[in-house]
């Protein structure tokens, strides 16, 4: 795949290069090619806050909608120093190929601040919050574009932002965002579907592969909302999760970490640094070390040329974004790594986000069994059509994902035509 070391880790190009060798392979159509490249619409906003101690600052942020042919845009909104508009044009279009992967009717879109939430107050983050959704109301909506949460964004922002776009319509629209607490519409199941997503992957991929969950070693790079829930769910199930790595140090013992007991530690302690049950490791050689499912589920480029030849994992199950760039992909399928792309991996958030905007919309809310057991049928059928379409055209997972994503938005624009 033909991407340039030094532009290995911009998201865009990583992207740009996996879905252009993808469309190649599809004979995809010169214009459609043209149309689904490039973003739909790209939103920048410099909004004035005031901060607590009466000054102001100004904020940049983003949305970037990719694709709306299949349905309205869907994506998370991430509050983080590094955001930049590259970063979020792949991810609204990862969103593209994601939904079109599990087959769920929404089109691709992403959202972004450059700010540091962290050195920001509770009262700071809600007036930036509700400024950025203000500066967007004309944009987004059940019908056309539909936020979530993502990195250092969570319930409370997205109740910030219902409250902030029903407040210009006049009336509650809880149906405009999804990550929304229980009491205003969200969903049960929601805070772990992207968790509960890599596990039913992987539980397909060892059942492809001939493996049983008990001798299933298991490393998880990320501890937060999907990494947390990933490895709890997975050593619940009989996984023997063996690492956890996180930003400020990991944690490895070959005999299987207590996950709940982590968790609960962690509550505590706001690190899992200390952890009694394990020894300290260091983050990026976790990602190195000897397993079976290495599940990286913090950011994009962990994976990249500098690694990919000392991973050791049978299986990589991308519960983050972008975590593998598209040079290190070349050398993973040369050691033959089974890979669960991330378009297919941590989809399990978007359909859940799904099944919480079907639910807004009705107006009748599911039991969580409900919405677990339709998220399982959705990944495993969406599981299965991946590798089918890879072994049938001789290509890996992740190309595979992209080629039938592709295809099916392909189909639909045509179907629809073009508006002149």
């Amino acid at each position: 795949m033909s991407i340039s070391t030094d532009k290995e880790l911009n998201p865009w190009e990583s992207q740009a290069a996996r879905f252009d060798f993808a469309a190649r392979k599809l004979g995809l159509d010169e214009g459609l090619w043209k149309i689904l490249r490039f973003p739909a619409r790209e939103i920048i906003v410099h909004i004035p806050v005031q901060m607590d101690d009466g000054r102001i600052e100004i904020f940049t942020g983003f949305r970037v909608q990719h694709s709306m042919a299949r349905g309205p845009a869907k994506g998370g909104v991430r509050f983080s120093p590094d955001v930049n508009l590259d970063e979020v044009r792949a991810l609204a279009s990862w969103m593209t190929w994601k939904c079109a992967v599990v087959n769920i009717p929404f089109g691709g879109a992403k959202g972004g601040i450059i700010c540091d939430p962290k050195k920001m107050s509770m009262a700071e983050l809600e007036r930036m919050t509700r400024r950025y959704t203000a500066e967007l109301v004309e944009f987004i909506g059940p019908e056309k574009d539909v936020p979530a949460p993502d990195m250092n964004t969570n319930e409370q922002t997205m109740a910030w932002m219902m409250d902030t776009y029903s407040m210009h319509m006049r009336q509650t629209v809880n149906a405009v965002v999804t990550g929304k607490p229980l009491n205003i519409g969200g969903s049960r199941g929601r805070r772990e579907a992207t968790g509960r997503g890599v596990m039913i992957v992987c539980n397909e991929a060892i059942k492809k592969l001939g493996m049983v969950k008990e001798n299933t070693r298991v490393i998880v790079q990320g501890f937060g909302n999907v990494g947390s829930h990933a490895a709890q769910l997975m050593a619940n199930a009989g996984y023997k999760v063996i690492g956890i790595g996180e930003y400020d140090g990991g944690l490895f013992n070959k005999d299987g970490i207590d996950i709940n007991a982590l968790v609960e530690y962690k509550q505590r302690n706001n690190t899992i640094q200390g952890f009694p049950g394990a020894g300290k490791a260091d983050n990026m050689e976790l990602l190195e070390a000897d397993c079976d499912i290495l599940a990286p589920c913090a950011t994009e480029n962990v994976i990249t040329s500098k690694n990919a030849d000392r991973i050791k994992a049978r299986i990589i199950a991308e519960g983050a974004n972008g975590p593998t760039t598209a040079v290190a992909d070349d050398i993973l399928q040369r050691k033959n790594i089974f890979i669960i792309p991330d378009i297919l991996a941590n989809a399990g958030g978007v359909t859940v986000s799904y099944f919480e905007w079907v639910q807004d919309r009705q107006g009748f809310f599911w039991k969580e069994s409900v919405v677990n057991e339709q998220l399982e049928q959705i990944l495993v059928d969406a599981f299965d059509s991946v590798v089918h379409y890879a072994e049938t055209h001789g290509v890996n997972n992740r190309i595979a994902a992209y080629m039938l994503a592709i295809d099916r938005v392909a189909y639909t624009i045509r179907q629809r035509g073009i508006y002149a």
